[in-house]
């Protein structure tokens, strides 16, 4: 086995302590460019296969084309400072993407990109792992988040000198502290709820720590690569050199993050305190039920559920509408899907249709109703559920949480729907010059789960949509082209 001494700058030093530490079995570390994020991740595999032959760990990334192409780049280089010879103290294939060590270690690299064909990633669930790093998993959706950290432990039991999955009772063995690494650059997403947040409180758990390194802690950096980043637009500065977290500065975002935190704390002077209930109805297995009760544009009440039939789903509404007094025509149900058969068994509720013709509006100028320049309704409803929120006229007080959903709290529900409002944006309109919002399924891909409490926000606004005569409305929804899906 080749030695070298390797040289930790002081920030990489804390995460090695934490990685030695006998409590710390997750860990943050980044939050710029240049801390030195990816020689710390790999000098933590390179250790971990050293030290415990045959085990596993797994490094993931969300396209493994750009990690093969940058962060693997700067292992070859560690690997010639550390006198490695290919063939002798190592093996790569590249077909496999395994790198494996001369003592029987191994090393899979893993793509977590959401994929339609396997929306539950179940590519990243067949591995027992002794530990595991996600690099840039600020970039990686949260769904394979959980599902690769499920694996981690699955292979930490040191019996005979090397890294086995079981044992039994009577076996002479060493239990192996399991570990999770996350790299990454600011995000609102979930290194921000899950590492950023709680060390700016003051809240973080006990097993986990973060370590906040900037460019300015790697005294290696050189000049040029400095000035470069304090030349660069503003958003690489405040995200890349000074490690800002809460900035943002994307024109597509329908609303304002600084908008979106205030709506737990916004106070209503004129709500009406009409009673309203949304359902957004699950369509796939892993979307979840949620069901929000609102007095006006105040959100008080939650119930989330995970998949069930549309029966419990129809006796669950009922219960909810008679014990909350709400009358049919202030319950909406999203129709599409088997959203329809919820509409169709609880008649006089209203049904909402995303991908309808939007609701013409009034035009003041020529006195008279015209077609609203939406791609569909849901972009519609979408733009005033910004309109909204923007203008801090829409509050969230959670006094009723109802869940089937074992450990899921009021808390995780809050932090979810910051994050889905906050992925909320518009598509470029230079083409048909509609506005629209983009589809569902580039939202899924980038939270790893369906928007679900956003869509119960977004078909809120149906009630603050101005009606329109019927005889007009008809009229327009026959000269506006029908929403095509495939554009």
């Amino acid at each position: 086995m080749a030695t070298a001494q390797i040289n930790l700058l002081p920030k990489q030093t804390e995460a090695w302590n934490a990685w030695e530490s006998k409590d710390v079995t997750e860990l943050g570390y980044g939050g710029a460019a240049g801390g030195g994020k990816t020689r710390l991740g790999w000098y933590l595999v390179i250790a971990t296969a050293e030290m415990y032959p045959h085990s596993r760990v797994a490094v993931g990334r969300k396209e493994l084309k750009n990690f093969k192409a940058t962060t693997l780049l700067e292992l070859w280089e560690i690997f010639k400072e550390m006198s490695y010879v290919d063939g002798k103290d190592y093996s790569y294939s590249d077909q496999k993407s395994v790198l494996t060590f001369a003592n029987g270690s191994e090393v899979v690299l893993k793509d977590t990109a959401y994929s339609p064909q396997d929306p539950n990633y179940t590519a990243l669930g067949g591995l027992p792992l002794t530990w595991a790093w996600l690099d840039e998993s600020n970039e990686t959706p949260e769904k394979a988040k959980d599902i690769l950290k499920t694996r981690v432990g699955r292979k930490n039991y040191l019996k005979d000198g090397i890294c086995v999955s079981n044992v039994k009772e009577g076996d002479d063995y060493e239990e192996i502290k399991p570990f999770w690494l996350e790299t990454f650059n600011p995000n609102k997403g979930h290194v921000h709820r899950d590492y950023y947040k709680p060390w700016k409180e003051g809240k973080m758990p006990s097993y986990r720590a973060f370590i906040r390194a900037l460019p300015g802690d790697n005294p290696h950096l050189s000049d040029a690569y400095i000035t470069g980043l304090e030349r660069s637009d503003k958003v690489t500065r405040e995200r890349l050199l000074k490690g800002n977290f809460e900035f943002d500065d994307d024109p597509q975002k329908v609303m304002f993050y600084e908008s979106i935190l205030d709506l737990t704390t916004n106070t209503l002077i004129k709500n009406d305190d009409t009673k309203i209930m949304v359902a957004d109805i699950a369509r796939f297995g892993g979307d979840k039920i949620v069901f929000g009760l609102f007095n006006g544009l105040n959100l008080y009440g939650l119930y989330v559920y995970t998949y069930q039939g549309i029966d419990e789903t129809i006796a669950k509404m009922k219960s909810v509408i008679i014990e909350q007094g709400i009358g049919y025509m202030n319950v909406l149900a999203d129709e599409d899907g088997i959203g329809g058969g919820v509409v169709d068994g609880l008649r006089g509720i209203k049904g909402f249709t995303g991908n309808a013709t939007p609701l013409p509006i009034w035009d003041f100028v020529k006195n008279r109703l015209t077609p609203a320049n939406y791609r569909n309704f849901r972009s519609q409803c979408y733009f005033k559920l910004g309109e909204t929120v923007n203008s801090r006229n829409m509050s969230i007080n959670i006094t009723k949480f109802v869940t089937n959903i074992e450990g899921y709290t009021v808390e995780k529900a809050l932090s979810d729907i910051v994050e889905e409002l906050d992925a909320i944006k518009s598509t470029d309109n230079s083409i048909d010059t509609k506005l629209a919002i983009i589809p569902k399924s580039e939202i899924k891909e980038q939270l790893g789960r369906s928007p679900d409490f956003a869509d119960v926000l977004m078909m809120r606004m149906f009630y603050e949509l101005k009606d329109v005569p019927i005889d007009h409305t008809e009229e327009l929804r026959e000269e506006v082209a029908p929403y095509n899906p495939a554009i």
